[in-house]
Protein backbone atom coordinates (compact mmCIF):
# COMPACT_ATOMS: atom_id res chain seq x y z
CA UNK A 1 0.00 0.00 0.00
CA UNK A 2 1.53 3.51 -0.67
CA UNK A 3 1.18 6.64 1.49
CA UNK A 4 -0.83 8.00 -1.57
CA UNK A 5 -3.12 5.14 -0.51
CA UNK A 6 -2.46 5.95 2.92
CA UNK A 7 -3.93 9.27 2.86
CA UNK A 8 -0.06 11.13 3.67
CA UNK A 9 0.87 14.07 2.36
CA UNK A 10 4.09 14.09 0.83
CA UNK A 11 6.49 17.18 1.19
CA UNK A 12 9.57 18.21 -0.02
CA UNK A 13 11.35 19.15 3.28
CA UNK A 14 12.49 16.18 6.39
CA UNK A 15 11.82 18.67 9.32
CA UNK A 16 9.00 17.03 10.33
CA UNK A 17 10.60 13.88 9.22
CA UNK A 18 12.12 11.66 12.34
CA UNK A 19 14.13 9.17 10.05
CA UNK A 20 17.40 11.11 10.11
CA UNK A 21 17.38 11.26 13.60
CA UNK A 22 17.02 7.33 14.05
CA UNK A 23 19.60 7.13 11.29
CA UNK A 24 22.33 9.46 13.05
CA UNK A 25 21.40 7.87 16.61
CA UNK A 26 21.86 4.28 15.01
CA UNK A 27 25.25 5.44 13.26
CA UNK A 28 26.20 6.28 16.37
CA UNK A 29 25.04 3.33 18.44
CA UNK A 30 26.80 1.18 16.19
CA UNK A 31 30.03 2.75 16.63
CA UNK A 32 29.74 2.32 20.69
CA UNK A 33 29.22 -1.50 19.66
CA UNK A 34 25.44 -1.66 20.86
CA UNK A 35 23.79 -2.19 17.09
CA UNK A 36 26.70 -4.28 15.45
CA UNK A 37 25.44 -6.25 12.52
CA UNK A 38 21.31 -5.66 12.35
CA UNK A 39 20.89 -5.87 15.61
CA UNK A 40 18.56 -3.26 17.51
CA UNK A 41 15.47 -1.43 16.60
CA UNK A 42 15.01 2.36 16.63
CA UNK A 43 11.63 3.94 16.18
CA UNK A 44 10.03 7.61 16.30
CA UNK A 45 6.12 8.21 16.57
CA UNK A 46 4.41 10.63 14.59
CA UNK A 47 1.06 13.43 15.52
CA UNK A 48 -1.03 10.52 13.66
CA UNK A 49 -0.31 7.54 15.87
CA UNK A 50 1.60 5.67 13.30
CA UNK A 51 5.84 5.45 13.99
CA UNK A 52 8.72 4.78 12.02
CA UNK A 53 10.54 1.71 13.05
CA UNK A 54 13.59 0.22 11.43
CA UNK A 55 13.00 -2.62 9.09
CA UNK A 56 14.11 -6.20 10.05
CA UNK A 57 17.68 -7.23 8.54
CA UNK A 58 18.59 -3.45 8.34
CA UNK A 59 23.19 -2.81 9.40
CA UNK A 60 22.45 -0.41 11.80
CA UNK A 61 25.74 1.38 10.61
CA UNK A 62 24.28 1.84 6.70
CA UNK A 63 20.49 3.25 7.34
CA UNK A 64 18.94 4.95 4.85
CA UNK A 65 15.61 6.86 4.39
CA UNK A 66 14.51 3.90 3.16
CA UNK A 67 15.44 1.10 5.68
CA UNK A 68 12.41 2.03 7.49
CA UNK A 69 8.40 0.79 8.14
CA UNK A 70 5.63 2.97 8.97
CA UNK A 71 3.29 1.28 11.17
CA UNK A 72 -0.41 2.69 11.44
CA UNK A 73 -2.41 2.66 14.73
CA UNK A 74 -5.34 0.14 12.21
CA UNK A 75 -2.57 -2.34 11.40
CA UNK A 76 -1.94 -0.75 8.20
CA UNK A 77 2.36 -0.55 7.00
CA UNK A 78 3.55 1.44 4.78
CA UNK A 79 7.08 0.04 3.20
CA UNK A 80 9.35 2.70 1.11
CA UNK A 81 10.70 -0.61 -0.03
CA UNK A 82 8.31 -3.30 -0.79
CA UNK A 83 10.85 -5.98 0.54
CA UNK A 84 11.09 -4.22 3.52
CA UNK A 85 9.33 -6.22 6.74
CA UNK A 86 8.84 -4.61 10.32
CA UNK A 87 11.27 -5.27 12.91
CA UNK A 88 10.71 -8.90 14.54
CA UNK A 89 10.55 -6.55 18.05
CA UNK A 90 7.66 -3.62 16.79
CA UNK A 91 5.23 -5.48 19.37
CA UNK A 92 7.45 -4.43 21.88
CA UNK A 93 7.03 -0.75 20.43
CA UNK A 94 3.50 -1.11 19.96
CA UNK A 95 3.22 -1.84 23.84
CA UNK A 96 5.47 0.96 24.68
CA UNK A 97 3.63 3.82 22.74
CA UNK A 98 0.00 2.03 24.35
CA UNK A 99 1.47 2.40 27.70
CA UNK A 100 2.82 5.75 27.61
CA UNK A 101 1.16 8.12 25.67
CA UNK A 102 3.79 10.84 25.80
CA UNK A 103 6.61 8.45 24.40
CA UNK A 104 7.02 9.88 20.86
CA UNK A 105 10.59 7.65 20.77
CA UNK A 106 11.22 4.07 21.61
CA UNK A 107 15.25 3.09 21.25
CA UNK A 108 16.46 -0.69 21.78
CA UNK A 109 19.93 -1.89 21.84
CA UNK A 110 21.86 -4.39 22.33
CA UNK A 111 25.47 -3.92 24.24
CA UNK A 112 27.58 -6.88 25.90
CA UNK A 113 27.35 -4.51 29.43
CA UNK A 114 23.74 -5.04 29.15
CA UNK A 115 23.43 -8.79 28.61
CA UNK A 116 26.16 -9.07 31.60
CA UNK A 117 23.98 -7.49 33.82
CA UNK A 118 21.11 -9.33 33.32
CA UNK A 119 22.75 -11.91 34.74
CA UNK A 120 23.70 -10.48 37.94
CA UNK A 121 20.39 -11.31 39.68
CA UNK A 122 17.39 -14.19 38.60
CA UNK A 123 14.55 -12.23 39.83
CA UNK A 124 12.01 -9.44 37.84
CA UNK A 125 14.29 -5.95 38.07
CA UNK A 126 17.70 -5.15 39.26
CA UNK A 127 19.24 -2.46 41.52
CA UNK A 128 21.43 0.37 40.05
CA UNK A 129 24.08 1.76 42.20
CA UNK A 130 23.58 5.26 43.30
CA UNK A 131 25.26 7.24 40.70
CA UNK A 132 25.18 11.21 39.95
CA UNK A 133 24.18 9.96 36.19
CA UNK A 134 20.95 8.53 37.52
CA UNK A 135 19.57 12.30 36.83
CA UNK A 136 20.24 11.88 33.36
CA UNK A 137 16.86 9.64 33.31
CA UNK A 138 15.06 11.83 35.74
CA UNK A 139 15.74 10.80 39.20
CA UNK A 140 16.42 14.18 41.40
CA UNK A 141 16.12 12.17 44.78
CA UNK A 142 18.55 12.38 47.19
CA UNK A 143 20.19 8.50 47.20
CA UNK A 144 17.42 7.24 45.39
CA UNK A 145 16.59 3.56 45.08
CA UNK A 146 16.24 2.61 41.29
CA UNK A 147 14.90 -0.84 40.44
CA UNK A 148 15.62 -1.65 36.34
CA UNK A 149 12.59 -3.70 35.43
CA UNK A 150 14.09 -7.01 34.42
CA UNK A 151 12.22 -9.36 31.51
CA UNK A 152 12.64 -12.96 30.49
CA UNK A 153 13.87 -13.31 26.24
CA UNK A 154 11.54 -15.38 24.24
CA UNK A 155 11.81 -16.28 20.72
CA UNK A 156 8.55 -15.39 20.31
CA UNK A 157 8.81 -11.58 20.73
CA UNK A 158 4.66 -10.67 21.21
CA UNK A 159 4.81 -13.03 24.29
CA UNK A 160 7.55 -10.08 25.66
CA UNK A 161 5.39 -7.26 24.57
CA UNK A 162 2.70 -9.04 26.98
CA UNK A 163 4.33 -9.17 29.88
CA UNK A 164 5.80 -5.62 29.40
CA UNK A 165 1.88 -4.59 29.26
CA UNK A 166 0.53 -7.54 32.15
CA UNK A 167 3.59 -6.34 34.61
CA UNK A 168 3.17 -1.84 33.66
CA UNK A 169 -0.27 -1.86 33.98
CA UNK A 170 -0.20 -2.98 37.39
CA UNK A 171 3.08 -1.67 38.83
CA UNK A 172 4.66 1.98 39.05
CA UNK A 173 6.72 2.55 36.49
CA UNK A 174 9.57 4.69 37.71
CA UNK A 175 12.20 4.51 35.30
CA UNK A 176 11.70 5.42 31.70
CA UNK A 177 13.44 1.91 30.60
CA UNK A 178 13.53 -1.79 30.99
CA UNK A 179 15.91 -4.71 30.02
CA UNK A 180 15.24 -8.14 28.46
CA UNK A 181 17.85 -11.01 29.93
CA UNK A 182 20.34 -11.67 27.45
CA UNK A 183 19.11 -9.44 24.85
CA UNK A 184 19.27 -5.54 25.98
CA UNK A 185 17.80 -2.28 27.04
CA UNK A 186 14.75 -0.89 25.92
CA UNK A 187 14.17 3.13 26.71
CA UNK A 188 11.24 5.45 25.82
CA UNK A 189 11.32 8.99 25.58
CA UNK A 190 9.08 12.66 24.68
CA UNK A 191 11.46 13.12 21.88
CA UNK A 192 14.42 11.04 19.61
CA UNK A 193 16.98 13.18 21.73
CA UNK A 194 16.06 12.52 24.81
CA UNK A 195 15.58 8.70 24.38
CA UNK A 196 19.48 8.97 22.74
CA UNK A 197 20.71 10.42 25.78
CA UNK A 198 18.42 7.81 28.24
CA UNK A 199 20.65 5.23 26.02
CA UNK A 200 23.99 6.34 27.20
CA UNK A 201 23.13 7.34 30.94
CA UNK A 202 22.02 3.49 30.57
CA UNK A 203 25.07 2.32 29.11
CA UNK A 204 27.03 3.83 31.24
CA UNK A 205 25.77 2.56 34.57
CA UNK A 206 25.88 -0.67 33.17
CA UNK A 207 29.52 -0.32 32.22
CA UNK A 208 29.95 0.77 35.77
CA UNK A 209 28.12 -1.93 37.67
CA UNK A 210 30.47 -4.09 35.45
CA UNK A 211 33.91 -2.78 36.17
CA UNK A 212 32.78 -2.93 39.61
CA UNK A 213 31.35 -6.13 39.95
CA UNK A 214 35.34 -7.34 38.35
CA UNK A 215 36.93 -5.39 41.07
CA UNK A 216 34.32 -6.14 43.94
CA UNK A 217 33.53 -3.01 44.90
Amino acid sequence: MSESQLGIAHHSSHSHDPRPQLISAASYFYQQGWMLGTGGNLSARLDDGSFWITASGQPKGELTLDSFVRIYPDGNVYRPLPENKPSAETSIHQAIYQLFPTATACYHVHSVEANLVSRFVEGEKILLPNLEMLKGLGIWEENPTCYLPLFANYFHVPQIAAEIIERFTHQQVKLPALLIRDHGITVWADSPTTARNYVEVIEYIFQYMVAAKQLQI
